[in-house]
């Protein structure tokens, strides 16, 4: 006899204990359970009741939960309050969930975040603002986030952290609920392909378009942009060429920027470098001058940070400076 969902579940509630089965359908409409009543009765009447049926039930009900890849508590909670209040109630409850939620965790948003957006978020607060979000989330999570602030922005959250309990309840509470919904602000867009770019983005986007410019015409618009802001107009030269540029750098450009690279410098740079990376630069040394080089790393242990930044950078400002007078070329 094939048993349907109703008597399988009545099957079920006898592979419990008493008080188990009892707590479990407390909250039930009485017609529910005196469904499963009579389900259950009719079963025992009819001799279905035996132990190796309900143990059959019982591994099917197992097996169903393995099978399922993941339980979903949105998927789950929506489909409840569709099949209970309609779809129009429904919706006026998740509305209040979203409400409640906030209400009871402001940071919840900023807790479940992807650690690109925070930052992006964050970095153009002000810091005060960002000692108190990391004051409340995870001290991993905090860390993770200041390492990628500006450096500017970082020291002034920390020396602020650090005497963030001078803040009264009240005002982090409405900074964790104003950059909430900048975070929702910024998921949103990115789900419409709206993204907002961080300033760093936006001067590096600038930067390689005034690249590909004709020479002259890239320093006259540098020029302008230098008479009002020096300082942008810096930050756009120095971005035209950056390390990772190097893998895109056409061989002969590549070729003149190394002259006169030692070594150990050239080792350094290399150090945990980007595959491709590590292969252009290789590729255009010569093979001498590459085993020296795998010669020197090999006798290098941890080198320092700073050494390896440095070396990379040695390398970057050649190129940069080819770039400047127009003989730095790329391959795409």
């Amino acid at each position: 006899m094939a048993l349907t969902g109703k008597q399988k579940a009545a099957m079920l509630l006898t592979s419990l204990d008493v008080g188990t089965a009892t707590e479990l359908l407390q909250g039930f409409e009485p017609e529910t359970i005196k469904d499963l009543a009579v389900e259950l009765s009719y079963l025992d009447a009819a001799g279905h009741c035996t132990d190796q049926q309900n143990l059959e039930i019982t591994e099917e009900f197992y097996e169903a939960l393995q099978e399922k890849p993941k339980f979903e508590i949105k998927s789950f909670l929506d489909r409840i309050l569709m099949n209970t209040v309609g779809e129009q109630k429904a919706m006026e409850i998740k509305k209040d969930l979203q409400s409640l939620l906030k209400k009871k965790d402001p940071l919840l948003t900023a807790r479940t975040t992807d650690l690109e957006t925070l930052v992006s978020v964050l970095e153009t607060e002000h810091p005060q603002a960002v000692a108190v979000i990391l004051s409340e989330l995870p001290p991993k999570q905090s860390s993770d986030i200041l390492s990628g602030l500006p450096e500017g922005v970082r020291l002034s959250t920390i020396s602020r952290m650090t005497n963030i309990n001078a803040v009264p309840p009240e005002a982090k509470t409405r900074i964790a609920e104003m950059v909430g919904d900048k975070i929702e602000s910024v998921l949103a867009a990115q789900k419409t392909g709206l993204v907002r770019e961080t300033s760093e983005q936006s001067i590096r986007k600038v930067a390689v378009v005034l690249r590909n410019m004709d020479t002259d015409i890239r320093n006259n618009v540098l020029s302008a942009v230098g008479d009002s802001d020096p300082e942008k107009a810096d930050s756009v030269r120095e971005m035209m060429v950056v390390w990772q540029d190097v893998a895109s750098v056409s061989d002969r450009s590549l070729q003149e920027a190394l002259r006169g690279v030692d070594e150990r410098k050239l080792a350094l740079a290399l150090h945990e470098a980007d595959q491709a990376i590590l292969d252009k630069i290789k590729g255009n040394i010569s093979e001498r001058a590459a085993s020296l080089v795998d010669e020197e790393a090999s006798l290098m242990t941890a080198p320092k940070k700073k050494d390896v930044s440095d070396a990379r950078e040695t390398i970057v400002v050649l190129m940069r400076d080819l770039n400047s007078k127009g003989e730095l070329v790329f391959d795409d």
